[in-house]
């Protein structure tokens, strides 16, 4: 790493992160086999601990995220239906369209407060044995949420929304892929936070640290069927232990720190609520997530374009909006110093 780039502090996303020492080390020295013929025992490790955590029959290792959320919208859909989402979730904005392209199914959106649904908003676009219109076959909640600023929907509010589904047959998927930090938040496990999800999907590469890979937990069964759907979409990753020793590790050891970016986070949050040319609700900055309006016509890709010119990297994620998140590659000066630059350009804004 040359002296600019350790100078650059980036808070684009937690996909940055580099792997630790002992990630390195593991990956090295990882046991491996033809994983697309189960003889990975390091991946087989991997799946069964994730499986132990989360309270599920079995797991299944993706090389990403949307690889596995795509993989459970196939596995609980047939062509022609309906997925209930919210309106800025991962699935819909981020996902290459490939939930009418694999799984031949549309997206049923709805606008969500903070992008937390609830299930008075998701029963009005449930639609079923309704002759004239396309049937609902599953819905995806997104906790934490990432466009709505990694907010988080609370056990009782997710409990209602399963109970409902569930007494009107009615698959429920959790896009999990920060659901660490969305626990971390509300103080409990993620065993009792995903309980009664048909599936869960949570990054091992998102705040966690890995440098590769995210994990598919539902029934045995299920996962049985999620392998060939994995194959298909060209994820048979063969000797893929070299990448699940450092997912063991991520799984293992960096939840416990999540607590750090969260409150790295509200520190850019309240420098950024200083300046009247900014307009964010602090109420949604709950994890490691920071997204923010410019007031004025506000150019956010120009915005970053000058951040960057001071050694912090940020997202565009609107022609107004931009994101921070936090991780384990900033720390607590790492982000002073962020906040420090990023009050300086607000204060000479529009």
């Amino acid at each position: 790493m040359n002296e600019s780039e350790m100078a650059m502090i980036d808070l684009r996303s937690d996909t940055v992160t580099r792997p630790t020492a002992k990630m390195r080390a593991a990956m090295a020295a990882a046991e491996v086999g033809d994983d697309v013929y189960g003889e990975d025992p390091t991946v087989n490790r991997l799946e069964a601990r994730a499986a132990e955590v989360f309270g599920r029959e079995a797991g299944l290792f993706v090389p990403t995220g949307s690889m596995g959320n795509q993989i459970a919208i196939r596995l609980h859909t047939h062509h022609g239906q309906e997925v209930v989402c919210e309106s800025r979730a991962h699935v819909l904005d981020w996902e290459m369209g490939t939930a009418a392209a694999f799984s031949g199914v549309q997206l049923r959106m709805v606008r969500a407060e903070r992008g937390i649904l609830t299930w008075d908003l998701v029963r009005e676009a449930v639609f079923r044995d309704v002759h004239f219109h396309a049937d609902t076959g599953l819905i995806c909640i997104e906790n934490t949420h990432n466009m709505a600023g990694g907010t988080v929907t609370p056990v009782a509010v997710m409990r209602e929304i399963l109970d409902g589904a569930h007494a009107m047959g009615l698959p429920v998927h959790l896009d999990g892929a920060r659901v660490f930090n969305a626990a971390r938040s509300l103080g409990i496990g993620v065993k009792e936070l995903t309980a009664g999800f048909d599936t869960v999907m949570f990054c091992l590469s998102k705040g966690l640290g890995a440098p590769v890979g995210s994990m598919l937990v539902g029934t045995a069964e299920a996962m049985g069927r999620a392998r060939g759907f994995r194959k298909a979409l060209g994820g048979g990753m063969r000797q893929a232990g070299v990448l699940a020793a450092a997912g063991l590790i991520a799984l293992e050891e960096m939840p416990e720190r999540l607590g750090e970016d969260h409150a790295n986070a509200r520190l850019l949050a309240e420098a950024v609520a200083a300046h009247e040319v900014a307009e964010i609700d602090l109420g949604t900055v709950q994890t490691n997530i920071v997204i923010f309006g410019l007031r004025r016509g506000g150019d956010a890709a120009a915005f970053c374009a000058v951040l960057k010119e001071s050694g912090v990297l940020a997202s565009a994620v609107g022609v107004r909006a931009v994101r921070f998140v936090t991780h384990f590659d900033v720390g607590q000066e790492d982000c002073e110093r962020a906040a420090g630059v990023v009050g300086e350009v607000l204060a000479g804004w529009g």
